[in-house]
């Protein structure tokens, strides 16, 4: 691990590093630099320092022994009786990452009545279903719920914890690393395992500027949250193989200083994230009216419509309908995009879908980089070409 430090007796308060620092995180005073709490020890100053006053201290953190922790542990999340899909993608990338190294996956999944759950589980190829399976476990609480996983992990000792970002998801996985003191990437976009048990965690930074990669080499189990659309499920098998190990309630369950007092079910709907055709508009569109284009060829195409952050921003649509880092994920059959840039918030959500086309003026657009089909033009006069054609067809 890295701070930083400055050298008082070098430092003439020349306030290079002020000007160079990303963050805001010097400041100047009785004439000398000192860090803030907004530093990210990114060293920008550390170059910039003309005297060499800030220097990058290095404190070594003891190592793990990694062969003590084995396998890989997929966090289920069972809500109002239904086990969320993104559970079935973290399994299928859990197998992928765990057959170089010969690891088992297991599962846990906690609530009320988890029978059925845990029997479905064994038909995706994993080695065990913990269950932890009360009357108190019904409605998700954070502290119990925590409780539950932290004894599975104990007793189980995986090198990876894997976790949907889903409401439940976000909440619990943060208390869980917090309680083994080790480290936690949320929304990856893209997983890895070493050689040497390290996961590669990969996901958008710097308000999707660049894709980080993370590594927690020091500390185990590793803990990454991935969000429902980005992975692959695998096959369902016909028979079930593995073994349900039902499990004590930890102690700390009937200690929880949370209680349900009401609860109201939310009506369904549709989510775009479970779309297989989309059609999306962006920046390109010159006002709100313009979106009834949008909304009539998702239609036509039996698809539903989506947009880009632009427009949310702009009050034409809701979050709901947003797709990016700050929305949803999607990945349909087929999507559309109209007046799209491609920024990499929207592009990294979106680009597993089946198949893409984009629709922008500017030839150098981002979304070209991942678009199957590139349509180079105005999607004033190409919208309604494709309307009046699948009309037409329809007749």
């Amino acid at each position: 691990m890295a701070n930083i430090a400055v050298l008082e007796r070098k430092c003439d308060g020349c306030g290079l590093c002020l000007e160079r620092c990303p963050f805001g995180a010097i400041e100047l005073k009785n004439g000398l630099a000192q860090m803030n709490s907004a530093c990210r020890n990114c060293f920008s100053c550390v170059k910039a320092c003309p005297k060499q006053a800030i220097i990058r201290l290095e404190t070594k953190t003891a190592s793990v022994d990694k062969n003590a922790w084995r396998g890989i542990l997929v966090f289920c999340e069972v809500n109002a009786g239904r086990l969320h899909p993104v559970s079935l993608e973290l399994i299928g990338k859990a197998l992928e990452l765990a057959k170089p190294l010969d690891y088992a996956v297991n599962a846990v999944i906690v609530g009320k009545k988890l029978d059925q759950h845990a029997e479905e589980l064994l038909h995706f190829g994993v080695t065990k279903v913990y269950t932890y399976d009360a009357d108190g476990l019904e409605y998700f609480r954070a502290d119990a719920y925590a409780a539950c996983v932290e004894d599975t992990i104990r007793l189980m000792k995986p090198s990876v914890v894997l976790v949907g970002s889903t409401l439940i998801g976000r909440s619990l996985a943060p208390r869980l690393a917090t309680r083994f003191r080790t480290g936690l990437t949320a929304d990856c976009t893209k997983l890895e395992l070493r050689e040497n048990s390290d996961l590669v965690q990969i996901r958008p930074a710097f308000g999707g500027n660049i894709m980080a990669q993370i590594v927690t080499a020091n500390t185990r189990p590793q803990f990454a949250t991935v969000r429902y659309r980005v992975m692959d499920a695998p096959e369902r098998r016909e028979r079930a193989s593995g073994e349900i190990v039902p499990c004590a309630i930890p102690k700390g369950v009937y200690e929880s200083r949370i209680s349900l007092i009401s609860s109201k079910p939310v009506p369904p709907g549709k989510s775009i994230s479970d779309a297989e055709v989309l059609v999306v508009g962006g920046r390109g569109l010159q006002k709100q009216s313009d979106l009834e284009m949008v909304k009539e060829l998702a239609g036509l195409l039996g698809g539903d419509w989506a947009v880009s952050r632009p427009l949310v921003e702009k009050g034409w649509a809701g979050n709901e309908r947003q797709i990016g880092l700050s929305g949803r994920t999607v990945r349909p059959r087929l999507i559309i995009t109209c007046g799209v840039s491609g920024a990499i918030q929207f592009a990294s959500c979106m680009n597993m879908s089946g198949y893409i086309v984009a629709i922008n003026t500017d030839p150098h657009a981002p979304i070209f980089d991942v678009a199957h089909t590139a349509i180079v033009g105005d999607l004033y006069s190409i919208l309604p070409q494709l309307i009046r054609s699948l009309r037409e067809d329809k007749k």
